[in-house]
């Protein structure tokens, strides 16, 4: 009887362990299923500059530093000319979206990294902008992709539990970012 206790209680702290982990690590458990071995590509304009960039972000093993400072460099302020590191999770959240909807366009970045002086010239000049806006942390974009209706790639994004996701429909995007998981309609 005491064998089975120890298992028991073995297996309760291993499983509450467990969840101590998984609770405090939400991106940890978004990223697995996407770690299998298998690249990530990412096929992506900017609605504002016109620049265009299909990479191979992750190589099955790793992210590849140069592609993602290629995508950095897409995903910039382009207001103000400067880039942040973008959080390479957000670019794993673009890559299943797409897979998800089964995009054949590539996603249409509307706003990736807004510096701290864009983001508030934005917001006073009434664009609704949040005064902490995970854009300026490089961890939020706001996007849709051609041919695919923005209720499903909100329903895709919404499937992953990643992060946040607001819906835009009259603006034509939707956001998505790495911060807590939460949903709202602008």
């Amino acid at each position: 009887m005491k064998n089975g206790l120890d298992t028991q209680r073995r297996r309760l702290i291993l499983g509450g362990a467990a969840c101590v982990v998984a609770v405090a690590l939400p991106n940890a458990a978004f990223a697995l299923p996407l770690t299998a071995g298998k690249p990530r590509n990412l096929a992506m304009t900017s609605i504002n500059t016109g620049e265009h960039l299909d990479v191979c972000y992750f190589n099955g093993q790793q992210y590849n530093e140069k592609e993602l400072q290629a995508l950095n460099h897409l995903c910039r302020d382009h207001r103000r000319n400067v880039e942040t590191d973008m959080d390479p999770l957000l670019y794993d959240q673009l890559a299943a979206i797409c897979g998800l909807v089964s995009a054949k366009s590539p996603i249409t970045m509307v706003s990736g990294y807004r510096s701290p002086a864009t983001n508030e010239m934005l917001r006073k000049g009434g664009g609704g902008q949040a005064k902490k806006s995970y854009h300026m942390t490089g961890q939020a974009m706001d996007i849709f992709i051609e041919g695919v209706p923005l209720a499903t790639l909100k329903d895709a994004a919404l499937s992953l539990k990643a992060g946040g996701v607001g819906y835009y429909p009259r603006s034509g995007f939707i956001h998505v970012d790495t911060g807590p998981v939460r949903t709202w309609r602008g």
